[in-house]
């Protein structure tokens, strides 16, 4: 495995990013590569024996640690900038190793396509972020509709399908919730079942499409995807592709909401605007107009802000995703706004830290009231999850004086160098030690 990698952990938790705020942001920003694409498709490499080449791939931690799953399974990569070059001819291994599945959710994908491959796969059950339950039974349900042996012990996943030949037998399927996951889990599995395999209320969300999209380039026949009915028909064999990854639909909500809270002009590309066709109403709802200057750019031009009313709900809905960074822009909008959030029960534990910050938000069940107040502060917060992360830097760059984000992992997880596309565009960013920041707050502010 030869990968330029983001920081390591350890460094990545030995600093905090201290964001200087009322900057105005002016200028262009590159979108990057969809992160939620590119670990299922990098997952998706398995079923291919050929080598396969992924470009437009973000440099994340959690593509790095997905690399680290695909390359502990016995998969050859090569990274050159945005382009991954992957050969998964000689796997032979369907066991993922606990302690690197363990931290990254979206690592438990290679069941579906080891299974489909070898007939056997062993995963651990997955880490992530700590936003709610995510169980694996939708896509355990799945797999033995297709006529796989599951089991669940010591906190590993065990399926295998050699007593019946080898091979996965094409099913109905009906999830009782359009999960994201276990939607692309069994595509993926599907791809080399024998027969047709049909999934009911399958997530619809872009990321799904993008896979289906990749696993058609190389030989799979499937139908329905960005629909609720899915139809894959099993083939023999996959062959060698040359994709390139949709952009990421957040990364570019996140700096829209960059631009309205900064009250900045700012515009944006590669972007596909009807991913965020949520995401750009409610910003016109609060006041922000979205103008497309060609069909994959994006300008904002800021407004008044306004308040109004968010529910999160799987795609073509808001997106959970987006829900904390839209928190913080409502902190600042006039009027009384109620965030619903439907997805995961405990993705409002932001609220805390943008209160520190002098919002005015209260927390009742999976609703947060938010009382618009004329200013934030800047204040010492931390990070509780990936987007609360993005959340808090957005909020620093709007509030008057220095915001000092510890938890940086969980930004890096996510966001291809956002502080550094934040500086290009005037924001005052800068990652720092927290001696140095010691050094800094010292009485004297003179480095010993």
């Amino acid at each position: 495995m030869n990968l330029t990698e983001p920081q390591s952990l350890p460094e990545q938790e030995a600093q905090v990013l201290q964001v200087w705020g009322r900057a105005s942001l002016q200028g262009h920003v590159k979108i990057s590569g969809a992160k939620n694409s590119a670990l299922a498709i990098m997952a998706g490499t398995l079923l291919c024996p050929q080598a396969c080449r992924i470009r437009n791939l973000p440099s994340l931690v959690d593509v790095t640690r997905m690399s680290e799953v695909l390359s502990a399974l016995g998969v050859q990569l090569e990274r050159d900038g945005d382009i991954l070059d992957v050969n998964a001819g000689d796997i032979g291994n369907g066991s993922a190793p606990y302690e690197l599945v363990s931290r990254l959710r979206a690592s438990f994908f290679v069941i579906g396509p080891l299974l489909a491959r070898l007939g056997v796969a062993h995963v651990p059950l997955p880490g992530g972020c700590a936003i709610g339950a995510r169980p694996v039974d939708l896509h355990v349900r799945g797999l033995q509709a297709m006529g796989a042996e599951v089991r669940i012990e010591h906190g590993m996943v065990q399926a295998d399908v050699r007593g019946r030949g080898g091979k996965l037998q094409g099913g109905k399927i009906y999830l009782d919730y359009p999960s994201v996951g276990a939607t692309e889990t069994l595509i993926m599995a599907a791809t080399l079942a024998e027969g047709e395999t049909q999934i009911e209320n399958a997530a619809q969300e872009p990321e799904v499409v993008d896979l289906a999209h990749f696993c058609r380039a190389m030989g799979a026949k499937i139908r329905g995807a960005g629909t609720n009915t899915i139809l894959i028909s099993g083939v023999e064999r996959l062959h060698a592709v040359d994709y390139s990854i949709i952009p990421d639909r957040i990364e570019a909500g996140t700096l829209l909401v960059a631009g309205a809270i900064t009250h900045s002009e700012l515009s944006l590309s590669p972007v596909v605007p009807e991913h965020i066709s949520p995401v750009i109403a409610k910003l016109r709802a609060i006041g922000v107009k979205i103008i497309a200057e060609t069909p994959d750019h994006l300008r904002v031009i800021p407004g008044a802000l306004r308040a109004t009313d968010i529910e999160t709900l799987p795609y073509p809905g808001f997106p959970t995703d987006l829900q904390a960074q839209f928190m913080a822009l409502l902190s600042l909008s006039e009027g009384n706004s109620l965030i619903t959030e439907t997805v995961f029960e405990n993705r409002l534990r932001h609220v805390a830290e943008l209160n520190r910050m002098g919002a005015n938000i209260r927390v009742k069940g999976r609703h947060a009231i938010v009382h618009g107040v004329p200013m934030l502060s800047g204040a010492p917060v931390v990070a509780t999850d990936l987007r609360a992360s993005a959340a808090l830097v957005l909020a620093g760059l709007a509030a008057e004086g220095k915001t000092t984000l510890q938890g940086l992992s969980h930004l890096d997880r996510g966001y291809e160098n956002l502080e550094s596309k934040l500086r290009q565009l005037g924001g005052n960013l800068q990652r720092v030690t927290p001696e140095a920041k010691e050094r800094e707050d010292s009485p004297s502010g003179v480095a010993q």
